[in-house]
């Protein structure tokens, strides 16, 4: 007999948040959160995202113990401005049972319903900068902090419980080493020159700040034609500056600009945290924030976290400009690995230009659907 509980309480949230340390406990490919983040993240009255939005987070015991979680997603500008009428689900977790899936998807189900919508989809969170998919290939080898890891058996369970694959994802590394700095040079300097365009670096994180705005405007821009998009609003911004531009290294963003000095093109990468969470196990404090500013430092396995051109100046050799700053950068740091976050498996555009790289898939995921 399975019981789901509604999380009310921050005994319970936190209670939500901590139920994958027990689940992956020891497993040496997963890596943890920050809790305090995650708890952040849920809170209403912090992350503005539930201006827009609605979730609801569920618990599942058996025999009193704590067996699995999900959370019900609503996006309110994507029902009611993209007239997509989809329930969402994420931050789903679960022990090898059916019954516990299957229970924690049906209330997923009864709220899509209650609300008039279609069909459901996860797992997903709120917008295109939260974590999606779950992953079907490459367990062996360790998670970031911008995805989910989850075991084998998850893809088994969906496809019982009559789901159907909705969209793929790919990730994608190759060695830095790779990258040429000849032919990015040559390249880029007719770009330059055709386009009348400029790719612009920082050193500190102040003053790349004034242009994190832009940057999420053009972000909107660039992303609005995938099938997951949801745009960034105003108060998310602020949310997502705070956020994340302080895991960054500012050497790590490069931005380009057109000759009327407005932002074309955009390229951030973070160093990988992995191993520095897997430490930290969930707490900056007292440890965990050496390791994650010791990772920072010295990592040697960079994270491409978003890149983005202009549909304006798509198809005419941006990137190159992007590639060719941070080879500057990441060659002065030994930089070993560039590691891809989830990209859709159909977007041929990118995978042309990081084939030349010799990037090899080395994890799959996929988001599952299924009508109301």
């Amino acid at each position: 007999m399975i019981t789901l509980k509604k999380v009310k309480t921050k005994k319970e949230l936190k209670a939500f948040v901590k139920f994958p340390f027990s689940l992956y406990k020891n497993n040496e490919y997963w890596v943890p959160p920050i809790i305090n983040d995650e708890l952040d993240s849920f809170d209403p009255a912090i992350n503005p995202v539930f201006k827009e939005a609605r979730a609801d987070f569920f618990l599942a015991y058996k025999n009193g113990e704590l067996v699995g979680r999900i959370a019900a997603i609503i996006n309110w500008t994507e029902i009611n401005v993209q007239k997509i009428k989809k329930m969402r689900f994420g931050w789903f977790d679960f022990i090898d049972d059916l019954t516990v899936s299957k229970t924690l998807l049906e209330k997923v189900k009864e709220i899509g319903l209650e609300n008039n919508l279609e069909y459901m989809e996860g797992p997903v969170g709120f917008s295109n900068l939260d974590k999606v998919g779950v992953l079907t290939f490459g367990f062996d080898h360790i998670g970031t902090m911008i995805t989910w890891y989850n075991y084998p058996y998850y893809k088994n369970h969906f496809e019982k419980l009559d789901f159907k694959i909705e969209k793929e994802y790919l990730e994608n590394r190759f060695p830095f080493k790779n990258v040429k700095i000849d032919p990015l040079e040559r390249i880029s300097a007719l770009i330059e020159k055709r386009y009348k365009v400029k790719g612009v670096n920082f050193k500190r994180t102040k003053d790349l700040l004034p242009y994190v705005d832009e940057m999420f405007d053009l972000f909107n821009i660039c992303y609005a034609s995938l099938p997951t998009f949801v745009p960034i609003s105003d108060a998310q911004k602020e949310f997502l500056r705070k956020r994340y531009i302080s895991f960054i290294n500012p050497e790590y963003i490069t931005f380009v600009f057109d000759e009327n000095n407005k932002m074309i093109g955009f390229g951030i990468n973070m160093p990988s945290f992995s191993k520095a969470l897997q430490k930290a196990n969930g707490k900056l404090f007292p440890f965990g924030i050496f390791h994650l500013l010791y990772a920072k430092k010295h990592s040697k396995d960079v994270i491409s976290y978003l890149i983005g051109v202009h549909p304006n100046y798509q198809n005419k050799g941006i990137n190159a400009i992007m590639f060719r700053d941070f080879q500057y950068v990441f060659e002065k740091l030994k930089i070993e690995n560039y590691i891809r976050t989830p990209e859709l498996a159909d977007n041929t555009a990118i995978a042309g230009i990081m084939k030349k790289f010799g990037q090899v898939t080395h994890k799959k995921r996929c988001t599952f659907s299924k009508p109301l």
